[in-house]
């Protein structure tokens, strides 16, 4: 929901977490101490809605706050029930209505200061668990049948595969995520000089998301806030 550029946000979510239980406002608050931006996720193309709503849950387990969603030629559906309501309180940023989708999110990330990482076993690859994790590093991971695409391969900065032993060549993509997430999430927590929390001013505007997605009719609420004198000027 859109707020007037000069609202007061410290007001306005003190004035929504009492519309919230104490455990509540807590959970919030222990969630984003431990959610992240130093990584995100790219799925390009996913098509079978378990792995499309088991890579939301992923993210949200292991405190990846953004997916970006690259909708070249299919639709990212979620199964009903799946995802558990990941989704409420990730991101996520779609790709579908550019003239090229791809290199729209790369561009972004990029701009963004990411390193684009290829999730692939077909590359010269860097091994998991000596991925550098001081690398702020968006992970793209390929449509389930034929991978990632030439355009994200070519313009990759690096490539990881995850080591297996089997007949099989790869790991169904929402697997993988969880491989590599627990990996890299593990390792830059217990770096002491990696920076992964969110900013003061990320986390008050996701805790204002939250609130006014757990609060019924929050649009009403917001409403009736906004239009009360004294509280809407910052």
């Amino acid at each position: 929901m859109n707020l007037p550029p000069n609202i007061d946000k410290e007001q306005l979510l003190e004035y929504l977490q009492t519309y919230l239980t104490p455990r509540r406002n807590e959970l919030f608050d222990h969630v984003l101490a431990n959610r992240t931006r130093h990584f995100t996720v790219v799925a390009e193309d996913t098509y079978q809605e378990h792995n499309a709503s088991a890579l939301v849950r992923t993210c949200d387990c292991f405190g990846i706050q953004d997916l970006h969603i690259i909708e070249e030629f299919n639709r990212y559906r979620l199964a009903k029930g799946m995802a558990q309501g990941a989704e409420k309180w990730i991101d996520l940023h779609y790709y579908s209505e550019h003239d090229d989708n791809i290199q729209t999110c790369i561009d972004h990330l990029r701009s963004k200061g990411y390193a684009i990482v290829a999730m692939t076993p077909h590359k010269k690859e860097s091994i998991l668990e000596e991925y550098d994790v001081t690398r702020r590093s968006a992970f793209f991971f390929g449509q389930e049948k034929k991978g990632l695409s030439p355009q994200i391969l070519d313009q990759a900065d690096t490539f990881i595969k995850i080591p297996m032993y089997g007949f099989t060549e790869s790991f169904n993509v929402s697997v993988s995520a969880a491989l590599l997430l627990q990996s890299v999430v593990r390792r830059m927590r217990e770096n002491p000089e990696i920076k992964w929390q969110l900013s003061e001013q990320e986390i008050l505007d996701l805790k204002i998301d939250w609130c006014l997605k757990s609060i019924k009719n929050s649009h009403m609420i917001l409403e009736r806030y906004i239009e009360e004198p004294g509280k809407r000027l910052s």
